[in-house]
């Protein structure tokens, strides 16, 4: 029966003297396993990583990322040579040939700096005795940035001190491939504090857009201010500047009123105040073009004089303000109204046609106008001279005729007795601002005692003329017509007249081969005695 072995013990173990030649040989075959893995001599060398991946990387720039190369055998290896393959890649800090013992290794940097835009792939041999080792490589090359400015400089106009000037506005364009990131944007120079900016770019700026830098110049102190405007960001020439500069004078002065505004023709001498802002002591004024002395009151406040010769002619004067430099400049202009209607009568003179005495001439139209910026009064029209009594009028003229309007007045002609007869048509108003002022047009005409013949063309064609027969009867006109040619025109003027007669007509027409059309119907006409 066998005894148990108690391992616990084995020296107490029964099985002690039985198992020991067992332990031992156990042992002495685990030794000589190790004895004989020592004796086998051999290298292995490992990267780490095994790959490298750059991502992707701004053409221009550069990304480096590190290699380690461990010899894992148990005996030294010579590394004799690097082969590299991928347009941008390079290697820097190994320097072949190079033993590591075993365990031993060494670092070295892969740098990818990428020429163009696009995926770009690569490989690292790395050789010796007996082994090869490749790592692989990869990284993308994207498109930098591209940053300009515009304009590249700004000049701001003369300034008052301490007042803020309009903003002026800058582009910032990204017209590179890829985002234009910020990290800056900031006022710098000799007078940085004089400038202001606000901007909408934000941290980037994609391919392709643009944003705006909106620049303020607020001078603290006279002369000629400078500073700059830059950017910094990830485009190749960061940062990008633009030149700030301005000027700290005099202000530019304003007008915002003149009082008064406006006077009549013949207005006496009296004072015009100027209000605005900006004024200065050394100031000056205009009126139409020609300086007047002004008296300084305050910064928003001048006067000057007007003279009545300032004021004599109606017109629109205008009135500005100037400031000396440096800066200042001249102001807005206001206009002072010099204020008058100016009537005129048109045409001035008329000679009516020979009439009949005791009948109406035909309608003649006269044009009354107000070419001034006032209203014009008109108290009355009517007629003066030798012979008022021998002329009439109706008129579309009112007791007033506003600025640059017109109105008619038609006048007829009915001689009261035979010869020369005159007149004149009056108006009366206050052209110029002069009350009692006439605006006149010369009449003249002659009173006969002819008889005077009208009729209506013949509407038939081919007619040479027409016969005009007179009788002293009615009815009783004579054969012989008073014309020994033809008349062309549908008139006619009875001059063989006899006064206190009446006469009575008939007209033919006369056809072009001398035949006559019957009679017209028949028409009187009484001579006057006188």
């Amino acid at each position: 029966m066998p005894y148990p072995c108690h391992l616990e013990n084995p020296r107490k173990s029964p099985c002690a003297r039985r198992s020991g030649h067992l332990v031992l040989s156990v042992l002495l075959f685990f030794v000589a396993l190790g004895l004989a893995k020592d004796a086998i001599a051999f290298t292995q060398i490992a990267a780490s990583p095994k790959s490298l991946s750059f991502g992707s990387v701004t053409v221009g720039t550069s990304h480096s990322l590190s290699e380690k190369l461990t010899n894992d055998g148990n005996r030294s290896v010579t590394l004799s040579q690097a082969t590299l393959t991928g347009a941008g890649f390079s290697i820097s800090g190994l320097v072949l040939p190079i033993a590591l013992g075993p365990r031993g290794s060494t670092t070295f940097t892969v740098v990818f700096a990428p020429e163009v835009s696009g995926s770009v792939p690569g490989h690292i041999s790395i050789t010796s005795p007996g082994t090869a080792l490749s790592i692989s490589l990869s990284g993308t090359g994207v498109a930098s940035p591209a940053a300009s400015l515009s304009p590249s400089s700004l000049t701001f106009a003369s300034q008052g001190l301490g007042t803020t000037s309009s903003a002026q506005v800058v582009t910032l364009t990204n017209s590179g491939g890829t985002t234009l990131s910020i990290t800056g944007i900031a006022l710098g120079g000799a007078n940085a504090g004089d400038f202001a900016q606000t901007n909408t770019c934000g941290n980037s700026v994609a391919a392709g857009a643009k944003c705006t830098i909106s620049a303020t110049f607020t001078p603290s102190a006279t002369g000629t201010r400078s500073g700059t405007l830059s950017i910094s960001d990830n485009a190749a020439d960061s940062p990008q500047t633009v030149t700030l500069t301005g000027t700290c004078g005099n202000p530019a002065p304003t007008l915002t009123s003149l009082s008064p505004s406006s006077a009549g023709v013949g207005a006496t001498a009296q004072t015009l105040t100027l209000s605005g802002a900006n004024f200065l002591s050394t100031s000056t004024v205009t009126y139409n073009g020609v300086g007047h002395t002004p008296t300084f009151v305050s910064a928003t406040q001048m006067t000057i004089s007007l003279s009545a010769g300032d004021q004599a002619t109606a017109g629109i004067y205008p009135v500005a303000l100037t400031n000396p430099g440096p800066g200042g400049g001249a102001s807005n202009l206001l206009n002072f109204t010099v204020t008058a209607p100016i009537a005129g009568f048109s045409p001035a003179s008329f000679t009516f046609p020979s009439q009949p005495a005791s009948t109406s001439s035909s309608a003649e139209t006269f044009t009354v106008s107000n070419t001034g910026n006032a209203s014009l009064s008109i108290t009355n029209i009517g007629f003066t001279g030798a012979n008022p009594g021998d002329f009439s009028q109706n008129t579309t003229c009112g007791a007033t005729l506003a600025a640059n309007a017109t109105c008619t007045v038609v006048v007829l002609f009915t001689p009261t007795a035979t010869g020369t007869r005159s007149g004149s048509l009056v108006v009366t108003d206050n052209s110029n601002n002069v009350a009692g002022s006439t605006q006149i047009v010369t009449l003249t005409g002659t009173g006969i005692h002819d008889v005077v013949l009208s009729w209506t063309d013949s509407p038939s064609g081919g007619i040479a003329g027409y016969d005009i027969f007179r009788g002293t009867t009615s009815g009783g006109e004579s054969t012989t017509p008073l014309n020994s040619t033809p008349v062309s025109s549908p008139t006619y003027v009875d001059t063989n007249v006899t006064p206190g007669s009446t006469y009575y007509y008939v007209v033919t027409a006369v056809a072009s081969n001398g035949t006559q059309s019957s009679a017209s119907n028949e028409a009187s006409g009484a001579v006057p005695a006188q």
